[in-house]
């Protein structure tokens, strides 16, 4: 029997040595990169400016695990039609800051508020948000729409589909979620990166660049709390409030998206009826890195922007 406990305590252990052994997201590991760094209230956030620095800010918010380098294959062409693109990494992720909390909508609205006052962005701002990032803007844009112009969202969480048990369980029991994520999410993350690899990207590397999210300590625990938070409820009442201030809204869906599936559109649709919806034929949830050209080519039809100042 003790054996067995043995045996039992060794395996549990596992995931939390291998959680521990990660690196830490220090001065070190963020090297000489690209891009810069802001000390924001609630820790260190990575961010690059892109285009004409006279320019309409647009602000890029990615998703739930690929952080501000899946915009690299959109920025030129963001900024070719005149922006001043804003990227930057949500905390949990990239060269940003780890902190405890609860990733929910608040925590997220609170980092791309504190960014934009830091960077003395003031006036309205376009938002683009891909995935997870397209919940977070949908949260800003309804809670703060006298600072949004236009709203652009690609291929957006928020809207209700179903998930697998096993994310159900993950989501919704504490500790033994906690422990099923550490064991079997570098697992489940890698398979689907693996699955994407031959597929054309805009954005060099970026299976390896992805995959080396999970070097990271507090990668995986972030990905599970912004599960809990953010995503974790539909959000009828902030496209409500979109729809209620009258801001102008794009939604450009992938055809053959399996992780937000086109009855999301319909549920968008319901929702918001002045919502403008474009589909990409052919064009997975990676449609951010493997079908550029046509997402800008949706954008640049579809934006509005303000003539020069004076």
């Amino acid at each position: 029997m003790m054996w067995l406990v043995l045996i039992l305590l060794a395996v549990i252990s596992v995931p939390l040595v291998q959680e521990h052994n990660r690196r830490e997201m220090d001065d070190a590991a963020r090297g000489t990169g690209a891009g810069q760094l802001a000390e924001l209230p609630q820790g260190v956030t990575h961010y690059e400016w892109h285009g004409p620095a006279g320019g309409p800010v647009l602000v890029c918010v990615h998703g739930l695990t690929t952080p501000s380098f899946v915009w690299r294959g959109l920025t030129t062409g963001l900024a070719l039609i005149g922006f001043r693109v804003l990227t930057y990494d949500l905390f949990g992720r990239g060269h940003s800051d780890r902190p405890k909390g609860n990733h929910d909508a608040a925590f997220f609205m609170r980092q791309l508020a504190d960014l934009l006052t830091h960077q003395q962005v003031r006036g309205k701002v376009t938002l683009l948000g891909y995935s997870m990032g397209g919940a977070i803007c949908t949260c800003y844009a309804a809670g703060h729409p006298d600072r949004v112009r236009q709203l652009i969202l690609l291929a957006p969480a928020g809207m209700r589909h179903g998930i697998g048990g096993m994310v159900r369980l993950i989501r919704d029991v504490p500790l033994v979620g906690d422990w099923l994520m550490l064991a079997f999410y570098p697992r489940m993350m890698r398979q689907g990166i693996e699955a994407e690899r031959d597929l054309p990207s805009s954005v060099l590397n970026i299976g390896d660049l992805q995959e080396a999210e999970l070097d990271f300590k507090r990668f995986i625990p972030a990905v599970l709390s912004s599960l809990r938070g953010i995503l974790r409820r539909p959000l009828r009442r902030e496209h409500h409030a979109i729809r209620d201030a009258g801001l102008p809204v794009l939604a450009i869906w992938g055809g053959t998206d399996t992780v937000i599936p086109l009855s999301a559109l319909g549920t968008l649709a319901e929702w918001n009826r002045d919502v403008q919806h474009e589909v990409i034929e052919g064009a997975g949830h990676g449609l951010t890195y493997t079908h550029s050209d046509a997402v800008l080519k949706v954008i640049s039809d579809w934006v509005t922007l303000p003539p020069p100042a004076g």
